[in-house]
Parts: C-alpha cells; structure tokens; sequence
C-alpha cells in the first residue's frame, strides 16, 4: 500500500492539472466566477444564522467565558461550518466521481485513485478561500473573540480531516460503482451527521453534559473532535483538547487503511460497472 501511495506522488502534477480543470468547469460561465467559493458559505451562513441564531436561538448563552449570542453565535457557526462543506461535499461528489470521469477509467494506465484525490483536494481549496472572511470577521465584529497564536494549530486539524476525509472517499467511491443505492442513502445519512456534529451547537453546553447517551455518541463521531479543534483555535483561541485529536488522527488513519485497500481490491471492476 505504502509503495502505491509513493507511485501517487508521481502523479501530483495530473492531480493538479484535474483540479485545475474542475475548478474552471463549476464556474464557467457564472458571472462572479471564483468569488462563488467565498458567497456560498456566507449565504449558508446567513441562512442558519437567522433559523438558528434568531428563529430558534437555542445554542444561545456564554461557554467558556465566551458570548455566542448575536455576531459571536454567526462566527462561532461560520467555524464549523467551513471545514463541514469540505467535508460533506468531498464525501458526495465522491460518490460520483468514477461515473463521471468514466472515460478516463476506460483508458489504459489511467490512475484510478487520483480522482478521490481530486475531489478532496479541489473542496479543500474552497475550505482554504473561506479562512481568510472568518479570520476578517473575528478581527473586526467579534466581541471578546480574537485570533491567538492557537491559530498556527490549524495545519494540524486541517491534515486531520484531509486523512479521515480521504479514507472515507476511497470507500465511498469504490462502494458507490457496485451499489449505486448508496448515493441516495449518503444525502440523507450526511444530514443526520450534520446534526449530530458540535457546528450549530457547542459541546460543551450543560444540556448536553448532563445527557450521558448523547455525549457518548458525539464523543464517538471522528467529526466532533475535527470541528471543535477548529473552535478551539478560531473562537475560543486555545488549545483543541489535545488527547482527542490524536485518537482522531488514529481513527482516520484506520479509515484511510481500509477505505484504500477496498478501493484497491475493486479497481479492476471499475471499468466495466462505470
């Protein structure tokens, strides 16, 4: 597996060709182009910011010494949000991806992995634009918020949910070739993830660490851990719990392990089933 992973590398610069390409195609013919990378979060920003924050403002109060009412609760959103979007729309395009791109799977020697990789990396990018406007709103309307040298930890929990991320795209897009079901089920299953993440809600609030079952489950979810060390270091500007996020890192590596080796064992079915 490690030797195949190296003979990736080798592939880095059609990676980047793909992404390129992909980049250019989701915009093509839009009139603000790129700057859709930076609107569309902030339109579902304001979206959960007004149910959440005005229609029902029940993640409202102070945790941690930290006011997420009013501006604080959309900022305090926006972090969990961003790297959510990287998440669940690598997951689903995924799903898809090999159908897509079925001309090139057809062709002889095509690497087949470097289309998983794709797609993480081209929603990354997107993940990436989306920083700069949350850093801008923390500076300027955050009260009691502001970036601390805890930022320079973003690389880690960024690198965290790239392995978790990738692992499950492998999975998912070998999967989703034998048991076309499966994109239907993703949808309504990365729904019910969204909600049983810590993004529109904070761990920490009494309500939910007095309920033993439902700090259990969350605790369990790989994706909790990646989205509060994002809280850590943008909202509260500290130090992510740094016992979880290895185990996370662990858990994502497992996932990676798996999800390859599928992949890797479904590779020659590829192309007649696309």
């Amino acid at each position: 597996m490690i030797l195949k992973l190296k003979d990736l590398f080798k592939y880095r610069q059609l990676i980047f060709t793909l992404i390129s390409r992909e980049l250019k195609a989701r915009y093509r013919g839009t009139v603000f182009g790129f700057l859709w990378s930076l609107i569309n979060p902030l339109l579902l920003l304001a979206v959960y910011s007004i149910v959440f924050g005005i229609i029902l403002p029940g993640s409202s109060g102070r945790i941690e010494n930290k006011d997420i009412t009013g501006i604080n609760y959309s900022i305090f959103l926006f972090t969990g949000l961003l790297p959510w979007i990287w998440f669940n729309s690598s997951i689903l395009e995924s799903s898809n991806v090999l159908f897509i791109h079925g001309n090139l799977i057809k062709k002889i020697k095509f690497p087949i992995e470097v289309l998983p990789v794709m797609t993480v990396l081209t929603n990354m990018i997107h993940f990436i634009f989306g920083i700069p406007i949350l850093v801008l709103f923390i500076i300027f309307f955050g009260k009691g918020v502001a970036i601390t040298p805890w930022v320079l930890f973003f690389p880690v929990a960024v690198f965290v949910q790239f392995v978790f991320t990738m692992g499950l795209s492998f999975l998912v897009s070998a999967l989703t070739v034998h048991f076309r079901d499966l994109k239907d089920i993703l949808a309504n299953f990365l729904t019910l993830w969204f909600f049983g993440t810590p993004i529109i809600y904070a761990f920490m609030t009494p309500a939910i660490q007095n309920h033993k079952a439902m700090v259990l489950a969350l605790s369990l979810n790989p994706m909790t851990h990646i989205i509060e060390a994002y809280h850590y270091t943008f909202f509260f500007g500290s130090l992510p719990h740094w016992k979880k996020l290895p185990i996370t890192l662990a858990v994502g590596l497992i996932f990676f392990y798996i999800g390859y080796l599928i992949f890797d064992k479904l590779r020659d079915t590829f192309v007649e089933e696309v």
